[in-house]
């Protein structure tokens, strides 16, 4: 799946809601930390990782909505 993420972005925090434009809703679901300011990213979520454009690794994620 691909969308962009609603706003601004400014990255992994360990417990990250993401809410994309399509109106899904993820939360993080495994411990990454890295800070990245950027105004609605692409992203793709290719089965449980969320892939947020820039940044330099997938995340694990759960649809929480």
């Amino acid at each position: 799946m691909q969308s962009r993420i609603e706003g601004s972005w400014t990255g992994w925090s360990g417990d990250t809601i993401v809410r994309l434009a399509n109106g899904t809703v993820w939360r993080q679901d495994q411990y990454y930390y890295r800070y990245q300011y950027k105004y609605r990213p692409r992203v793709t979520i290719d089965g449980r990782y969320m892939h947020v454009e820039g940044m330099s690794k997938p995340v694990r994620v759960r649809r929480i909505d």
